[in-house]
């Protein structure tokens, strides 16, 4: 599932853009950098989230292979 999220750039604070989020303005302190080159104050951008599933199923994989190399070494030192 992801969403769309519509903000407005309402200004710069040295490196950050203050965007407003959503219909309730929700104040957000963005990286400069990270805003599309040429973004402007006043300018309407679209924020778009979505659950990266397969970052999600490595991390796993990796936290439960740590996990099974720890209890292994417990085990071998008994």
């Amino acid at each position: 599932m992801s969403i769309k999220i519509m903000a407005v750039l309402d200004r710069f604070e040295d490196d950050l853009a203050v965007l407003l989020l959503g219909a309730e303005s929700k104040v957000v302190r963005w990286p400069r950098e990270l805003l599309p080159e040429g973004s402007r104050e006043g300018e309407m951008l679209s924020v778009s989230l979505e659950q990266d599933k397969l970052a999600n199923e490595l991390a796993r994989r990796e936290v439960e292979e740590l996990l099974r190399d720890l209890i292994a070494e417990h085990k071998d030192n008994k």
